[in-house]
This record gives structure tokens, C-alpha cells and sequence, in this order.
């Protein structure tokens, strides 16, 4: 019942994260192609109130005209809305789910003892620290270096080797699926963390300015900016980080560090192609393509890298020998020893049994495809599955 649970909350929490999330990231996104569009206008009655950039748009059957103030206008006139609640219950969700899906069950799904064996509560904390420890680097970088003039580069640049390294170390620490998912949602806490401490706050201050009457600083603005441009670049590395663990091939390898690097920098390149083009349409920017064309050229790359050996061809006249069915009997005798303690009648995860000829026939392709195609199972190959039984499994499946 334990797990019939879990697995209710994993995909309800799973859902929410995702609506959530689509609701943050577009939000996001369109404020970024607002401030890469929108045009310094030209009337004096909109110069005279303070606005600094406007653009005309159409969408489901009304035009819009949005409007940007330089620091902020003289009066609102009508509600204010605020984008925050976006981001906060993407990262609640988010950490939500990584707690009933890894730090819940942190010796099944995070812990590899071929690497190092923690307890539970020592691979919680480490992962933990993680979250933590990121945000507080790159917390500092920003209020440091990020503060002086040109400084974001050398944040950018300072960032990108953090990650690297935080991604050689989780890879080196933890299962290699978990430790994807953690970079991922290092990153993600300091985006939520960008929201929460920097932009939403130096916004409430300009607002609390305006109702008294008084100048308003501008450093809030310039602030929230700058870490509001910080979250659209995280933003596909992240993404790429969430979804690895549905193709075991990206973490299983001995240098998965370096495709999750590699990937992460691809997607960041990508999205700097399309911050660029909206301003390059407007005669503001350099051509971005370049950008484009180097994110997909890792990825390519990557491809060609990773493409499994093909097999040698046997130019023997020699009749091949005739594979032998396997019965069921015998992949049961695997799944009792690799996959009953998971799947038998006492623990069904995933609603997964096992222990019976008749159930392992039910979850035949399920089997074949976890077993044997993405190898994902058993979890970190806790039990110790060997090449032998996955080979067995195949020609049981394929020969049924």
C-alpha cells in the first residue's frame, strides 16, 4: 500500500511540477522577447510619462500594446500583477517530488555502492548540500564579481566551471541518473532562490517607493534584471537535466559527466540564439546563428560519439546456429534472484509483480524494454544483474 501511495504522489506531484513549471518558463520567456522588442517610441505624450520601450501585438483575436517604464512610472493606474507564485510552487513541487522519488528511497535510487555506499541519511544530506551549496556560490559570484562593470561575463564564465565541477562530482558520488536529476535541481534552487531573495524583493521596494513619493533606486531594477537574465540561460540546461532519466544511455557511461556538461551547454548556446534574434530583427545585435550552429554542433557531436559499436560482420560460410527459446521458467529463476525483492507479493513498486510465470508473461515487453533495451533496471544494478541474464531475457522475448 506503501508504494501504491508513493506512486500516486509521484504522478500527481509530476503533473503539477510540469504545469507549473510551463507557466514559469513561459512567463519567463516572453519578458525576455518583450525586452529584445520593444521599441523606444517616438510620441512625446508616452516619452513624457517615462516609457521606454513599446511594441504592438496581436493574439486570439485583440491587439496589445505593451509597455515598458525606465525604472518605474509615475502611477499605476490599475492592479499590479506579480510573477512570482510561478516560480515558487514549480520549485515546491519540484523538491517535492525529488523527495518521495530519490531522498524518500535515497538507497534505491541515488546511492550506487560501487561508488561510495552512504547511509540514507548521508546521501540526503549530500544532496542537500548540493542545493545549498550551489546557490550560495553563485549568490556570492553575483553580489561580488557581478556587481562591477562587465563583471557578468566573468559570472557566466565562473558559473559554467561550478557546474562542471559540481557535475563531475555528483556523477562521481551518486548513481549517475540521480546525479543528472541533482544538477538539474541545483540549478533550479537557484533559480527559484534568484526569485525569491533578489528580483521579487527589489521589486516590493520600488513599489513601497512609488507610494511614498520617493526616487526610486534603480540598482533593484538593474539587479533583478540581471538575475532574471541568469534564469532564462539555466532554463534549457535544466530541462535537459529533468528529462535524461527517461534515456539511461546519457548516464550510464563512464564519462556521463561530460554529456550532461556538454548537453547543458548546448541548450545554454541554443537559448542564447534566441535572446539574440529578437534584437538581431531589430538591427540591435550581431547575427546569432553561430550560437545555433555550435549548440548543435556538440550535440551532433555527441551522437556520433555515444553510437554503440556495430557488430563485426561473420563472413563464414558457415550456417549460423539457430537461437534456442528460452522458457519461462528460467527468466523467472532471474527475476527471483535480480528483481523479486522489488516486485514480488510483499513490495509491488510501480505496481510491478514479478514472482510468478504468469505475471512475468503480463509484463513481458515491460521487462524486454527495462531489462535488456534501456538497462535501467535493476536500479543502479543493485542486485547484480549480469550481461548473461540480460541476454537470456532478450532471447526469451524475442523468441516467444
Amino acid at each position: 500500500m506503501e508504494m501504491y501511495l508513493l506512486d500516486w504522489a509521484n504522478l500527481l506531484l509530476r503533473w503539477l511540477h510540469v504545469i507549473t513549471a510551463i507557466a514559469w518558463v513561459g512567463s519567463s520567456f516572453y519578458f525576455v522577447f518583450l525586452d529584445n522588442n520593444l521599441i523606444k517610441p517616438e510620441s512625446p505624450d508616452l516619452l513624457e510619462k517615462g516609457v521606454g520601450g513599446a511594441m504592438w501585438a496581436v493574439h486570439g483575436g485583440g491587439f496589445y500594446n505593451p509597455q515598458k517604464y525606465m525604472v518605474a512610472p509615475k502611477k499605476i493606474h490599475t492592479h499590479l500583477h506579480w510573477f512570482y507564485w510561478e516560480s515558487y510552487t514549480t520549485w515546491l513541487t519540484g523538491f517535492a517530488l525529488f523527495s518521495v522519488s530519490y531522498l524518500w528511497q535515497a538507497q534505491t535510487y541515488m546511492v550506487d555502492p560501487q561508488l561510495i555506499a552512504w547511509t540514507q541519511g548521508e546521501a540526503v544530506a549530500v544532496a542537500l548540500a548540493f542545493l545549498v551549496g550551489f546557490w550560495l556560490i553563485y549568490d556570492v559570484l553575483c553580489r561580488t564579481i557581478g556587481a562591477r562593470e562587465g563583471g557578468d561575463k566573468w559570472v557566466g564564465l565562473l558559473v559554467f566551471l561550478v557546474v562542471v565541477g559540481a557535475s563531475w562530482l555528483a556523477t562521481h558520488v551518486f548513481a549517475g541518473r540521480a546525479a543528472f536529476l541533482l544538477v538539474g535541481a541545483m540549478i533550479g534552487t537557484a533559480m527559484s532562490a534568484n526569485v525569491f531573495f533578489w528580483i521579487i524583493p527589489g521589486q516590493r521596494k520600488m513599489v513601497k517607493a512609488m507610494g511614498a513619493g520617493e526616487p526610486v533606486d534603480p540598482i533593484h531594477g538593474k539587479r533583478g534584471k540581471q538575475r532574471s537574465v541568469h534564469n532564462t540561460y539555466f532554463t534549457l540546461p535544466v530541462l535537459f537535466a529533468m528529462l535524461s532519466n527517461h534515456y539511461s544511455f546519457t548516464y550510464t557511461g563512464p564519462y556521463n559527466w561530460l554529456v550532461l556538461v556538454a548537453m547543458m551547454a548546448a541548450g545554454a548556446l541554443i537559448r542564447q540564439f534566441f535572446v539574440m534574434r529578437h534584437g538581431y530583427k531589430l538591427g540591435r545585435n550581431g547575427n546569432p546563428a553561430p550560437y545555433a550552429w555550435l549548440g548543435v554542433a556538440v550535440i551532433v557531436a555527441l551522437i556520433v560519439v555515444m553510437r554503440p559499436p556495430v557488430p563485426v560482420a561473420n563472413n563464414s560460410a558457415a550456417t549460423p546456429p539457430v537461437a534456442t527459446p528460452v522458457a519461462v521458467a528460467d527468466v523467472k529463476q532471474v527475476m527471483t534472484a535480480r528483481c523479486v525483492m522489488c516486485h514480488g507479493e510483499g513490495m509491488q513498486m510501480k505496481g510491478v509483480r514479478l514472482d510468478s510465470e504468469e505475471w512475468i508473461n503480463r509484463h513481458a515487453q515491460a521487462i524486454y524494454q527495462q531489462v535488456v533495451v534501456t538497462k535501467a533496471m535493476p536500479m543502479n544494478n543493485a542486485t547484480g544483474i549480469t550481461d548473461e541474464e540480460r541476454a537470456l531475457i532478450a532471447r526469451w522475448f524475442e523468441l516467444r
